[in-house]
């Protein structure tokens, strides 16, 4: 079996609370693997397997437990049986003996059960045998208990962490080797795969999802469980419906109020007053928006110097990704504003004639938004403020033209600011740029005479290949 229940949580091992959520669902975990595990009562057969010049002792199969969760839990679907078996994996307490991902696989992978370990939750001690054992594989066999490079990295921080007591640490890694080796080899594997499982579990590699990260239990000590939590999406923890993204405020909960009600009763109305689009012109847009791309999907169309989908020539993706753009990259400004903002050369371009026509501070403005949702967390307030500062506050150097309601949404949502405390005022400055400077750009002198020397550059190089067709030199 796994660790214990009142350590796979992360809770305390001593005096637990029966009631916690985390016992409720390790209680029920358990008592599947129990039964798993006895052999009498049905359960699958634990064996050695025969490999290669070796022995596996101790193991079953994927397949096996998948047949004994569909058999016994009444399960029909397969998929359904081997998500809840990845439940149980994800838990620790059953492993594979081959990886470090913990889930179930409905084949011949060869998978071993956990133990039930004591161990104090107090987080310097789990350090510090984290530690150990890190040091521990550092002296045994290195061909087969080689420190991964994140291991490796862990290993490096925590010895700068105990920097005092490493003699300490390294002697009792040295002592428990000692140990190890006087042990018998197939107890001595099984031993390394259960240790290795168990920091697997708690100290997960790096994109494998960890199951002991939150402790429930925590949340139930909370003095207000029912607080909204700030949320960092822009959507409120609620379920409410809200027009556009906005960052919500942590203030407690409270009971709806007659004006409440009226203003979702005439949200709802809106929503149904909209007018909704036929599947025939939906159709006829999708179709539209494909032809109009193809010509630059490598997957559909002839590209030129070459496709990087067939050759694995990436010539053509050092061309996209430079800052002198082909006469297909210009062209594509001209679709949308998106289109024109996703490139870096046609978002230069852009800029460069908003600042001759002096309204660059709206593309600036709406850049340092979209760069503040990119920010780390503890940068983001400062960040703001900035932004609020330079393009917003009263007498601001870069002034831009906001109508009322946005404005006052966002200095709302400064008081408590987040990602998303600009959403309203980037859409409208967006929709500003779209309607009138996009357009102007379109017509302007600086897009057409670059899109036709691309053009030219173009029809130049086709003239160059075919001057002379029976030169090799060419």
């Amino acid at each position: 079996m796994a660790e214990g229940s009142r350590d796979q949580g992360g809770s305390g091992s001593t005096d637990p609370e029966e009631d916690s959520p985390n016992m409720i669902v390790y209680r029920k975990i358990e008592d599947i693997v129990t039964r798993i595990q006895d052999e009498k009562a049905g359960g699958v057969a634990i064996r050695t397997v025969k490999s290669f010049l070796s022995k596996i002792p101790s193991v079953v199969s994927g397949a096996d437990i998948v047949q004994w969760l569909m058999k016994n839990l009444c399960i029909e679907d397969p998929a359904e049986a081997i998500h809840l078996g990845s439940l149980i994996a994800a838990h620790g307490y059953i492993f594979p003996i081959s990886d470090h991902v913990l889930t179930l696989k409905d084949d011949g992978t060869l998978y071993r059960f956990q133990v039930k370990t004591t161990l104090d939750n107090h987080e310097c001690l789990r350090y510090v045998l984290r530690t150990i054992y890190l040091c521990k594989r550092t002296m045994q066999n290195k061909a087969r208990l080689e420190l991964a490079d994140y291991e490796a990295e862990n290993l490096a921080r925590l010895q700068r962490a105990f920097a005092r007591k490493w003699e300490f640490i390294f002697m009792q890694a040295e002592a428990q080797v000692k140990i190890d080796r006087k042990k018998d080899k197939a107890e001595r594997k099984i031993l390394d795969s259960q240790e290795r499982a168990f920091w697997d579990v708690h100290r997960p590699v790096p994109g494998c999802v960890n199951t002991t990260e939150m402790d429930i239990r925590k949340c139930r000590r909370e003095r207000n469980p029912h607080r909204v939590k700030k949320s960092v999406y822009g959507v409120p923890d609620d379920g409410q419906s809200q027009p556009s993204p906005v960052h919500i405020s942590s203030q407690p909960t409270r009971k709806p109020t007659k004006e409440d009600v009226q203003k979702e009763i005439s949200f709802l109305n809106i929503q149904l007053d909209r007018h909704c689009m036929k599947v025939s012109k939906v159709a006829d847009s999708l179709m539209s928006y494909t032809e109009q791309f193809m010509e630059y999907d490598p997957f559909v169309s002839v590209i030129e110097p070459s496709n990087p989908w067939i050759n694995d020539d990436t010539t053509f993706w050092d061309l996209e990704a430079s800052r002198d753009p082909s006469q297909q990259r210009v062209k594509k400004w001209g679709f949308s504003l998106e289109e024109a903002l996703k490139d870096p050369a046609g978002r230069d371009q852009f800029l460069k004639f908003l600042e001759s026509e002096f309204s660059s501070e709206n593309l600036r403005f709406w850049l340092a938004v979209q760069d503040l949702k990119r920010r780390p967390l503890q940068e983001v307030s400062s960040r703001a403020q900035e932004i609020w500062q330079e393009f917003l506050a009263e007498g601001a150097p870069s002034s831009i033209n906001l109508d009322s309601h946005s404005y006052e949404r966002t200095s709302q949502n400064l008081k408590d600011p987040g990602r998303y405390s600009f959403e309203d005022a980037q859409e409208h400055i967006f929709k500003l740029m779209k309607s009138d400077s996009y357009a102007r750009f379109l017509r302007s002198n600086t897009y057409q005479d670059l899109l036709l020397a691309r053009k030219k550059v173009n029809v130049d190089k086709g003239r160059k290949k075919t001057l002379f067709p029976s030169c090799r030199c060419c």
